[in-house]
This record gives structure tokens, sequence and C-alpha cells, in this order.
């Protein structure tokens, strides 16, 4: 990789989503999630000469990162400012009408976003609680802690956090409003619950549900997977790291439909859902990080990469 500037850290599992993108030179790749560029990068080192990479976020700091970051790569390397799950939009906007190689989507927040203070994503700095992805969106974290009626509130962080306890935080964060920072968010949460599984803080089941509210998160992905199916090319590949179990569920069921597995309730005693595999998948069971990458980045032990391979048109159904 580039010398000379401090990027980020090398990105979670970056052996593995290189070698399940299998790029060569003349094809075309979309890093959905391109962050301040580390996989894309990869991908482009290994398809030189001539492969190309759609790059795609809604974070201005993390583009202009990645902007710096593959500037080597000149053309081959095109950047937009939007969303994966307005893929086929972007698709269109730059030409790439008859599909693509391989679709790489690393879901979730970034280290670089949790380590910056301002932006609000983490209890671990008092900032100004907001969680945007992207800062030009009108709707911060603080925006729904101190509007949501108590019931939503609860709902949001059951649904998106799992939080058990999410009754009684919802009823300490409107009984303590309004809250405006982190910090303010951390003590609340705090006082109203014990300590979190295996010592985990109190507050991050709070913080995550609140982060996944904020940007539409699972809509999102929900959106981008039919669209990024479609996109590929026949030997095609759909490479997705998830970080939770909420976006690995909806990764998973998705691509075992696209594969032809049965999605009939397991009480029905005959299926009737008479799925046509359009994919195989490469792996059975999801990759996970080993202990060196672990050891090295803690941040990685929750990740989940699955793989998919799109087949081709005469074997669909076989």
């Amino acid at each position: 990789m580039s010398e000379g500037e401090p990027w980020p850290h090398r990105p979670v599992l970056y052996h593995e989503v290189i070698e399940a993108l299998n790029p060569r030179s003349g094809g075309r790749y979309v890093d959905g999630t391109l962050g301040a560029g580390g996989h894309a990068f990869g991908i482009l080192e290994a398809s030189s000469p001539n492969g190309q990479l759609l790059g795609l976020d809604v974070d201005p700091q993390a583009l202009e990162i990645a902007r710096r970051r593959l500037a080597p790569f000149g053309q081959r390397a095109i950047i937009r400012r939007g969303s994966y799950a307005n893929l086929q939009a972007h698709l269109r906007a730059v030409g790439w009408l008859d599909g693509v190689d391989g679709i790489l989507l690393d879901l979730g927040v970034s280290s670089m976003q949790l380590d910056t203070a301002e932006r609000g994503f983490s209890f671990r700095h008092d900032a100004p609680l907001d969680m945007r992805f992207d800062p030009s969106r009108p709707l911060t974290a603080a925006d729904l802690v101190n509007s949501l009626p108590e019931e939503e509130l609860a709902d949001i962080l059951w649904r998106y956090g799992e939080e058990k306890r999410a009754r009684r935080v919802a009823r300490a964060i409107v009984r303590n409003r309004p809250i405006t920072t982190t910090a303010e968010l951390a003590e609340v949460v705090a006082s109203a619950t014990s300590s979190g599984k295996r010592g985990m803080h109190p507050a991050t089941r709070t913080f995550q549900a609140l982060r996944i509210a904020v940007n539409r998160e699972l809509q999102n992905l929900e959106a981008a997977l039919p669209q990024a199916l479609d996109a590929l090319k026949p030997h095609g590949r759909l490479v997705i790291i998830a970080f939770h179990s909420l976006e690995d569920r909806i990764v998973k069921h998705f691509m075992r439909s696209a594969a032809g597995y049965c999605t009939c309730p397991p009480e029905q005693p005959l299926c009737e859902c008479e799925r046509k595999a359009v994919v195989r998948l490469i792996k059975p069971f999801p990759l996970m990080p080993g202990e060196e990458e672990i050891a090295q980045n803690p941040r990685a032990r929750s990740a989940r990469l699955r793989v998919a391979e799109k087949l081709a048109s005469h074997l669909q159904g076989n």
C-alpha cells in the first residue's frame, strides 16, 4: 500500500475479501462502502493493469481520504458520493449497464467514524449526539432521543439494539430529556441498567440501535441486495461483511433464498416455495477473522463474511 501518508489501519478480513472477489484485469467492481479505501486499494491492485472500481460512500470525510489513497490508480477508480441503496442508479450514471464482476459491502460503522469524537458515534468521547454517516441528512440521534414517544423509542432499542431492558431505558431517557451529548446519554442508560454482557458497557446496545435507526441501515441493506444480484454478471461475486446479528441475518436469508434453499416455515410438511437457484454459496458458513487479526484489531471480532457467486443463466434452477 501507499507509503508516506498515515492511512487508517488495514480493513477487516482484507485478504479474505480480495480472495473472495478474485479481481482480474479488465473486470469491473463496486465497493458500496468505500470508507477510507482500504479494500478498494486491494481490489484495484489485484485487477491491474486495467480493472475498474466504482466506490460509493455517503460520508464526505471518508471520501476525501479515499480519493487521496486511490489517486495512484487514476481513472480506474471512480468515486461517487451516494448510498449503495441506490446502486442501480449509480451504475447507470457511470455507464456500467452490462453488469459488474464483483460487489463488496462492508456494513456498519467504521473505526474512523467511531474514533472521530465530534461525529457522536461513541460514548467513549463526549460529543454532540449525532451518529449520521451522511452529515447532510437532517435527522440526528439527538432528534430521536428528544422527540420520539417513549413507546416508539423502546421499540427502536428492542428492534435494532436487541436491548432486553428497552422499556426501562426508554423511560429513563424520556424522564431526563433534553439529552444532547453522548456522555449524557451513556450516563442515563447506565443509571437505568446494570452492566452489559461480559462487561459490555450498558449503553452499547442503545447506541447501536440509535445509529441503525438514524442511518436506516437495515432498510438500505434490504434495498441494495436485490439490486446487487441483478447487477452481477454470470460468475460475478457478492461479498458482504456484517458485524451484528441483525444485518447478518438479512444477508444470510437473502443469499440462501437466492441459492434455492427452501424458505417455507419449518412446521410446513411440504415445500411450496419452489425456489430456483440464481447463485451458489461459496461457503456454507461465514468466514470470521483469525486470532491474529482480532489481536491487532479487537473490533474485528464480530465480523462475518458471506460470499455468493451468480450462476450462468443456463445453470440457474439446476
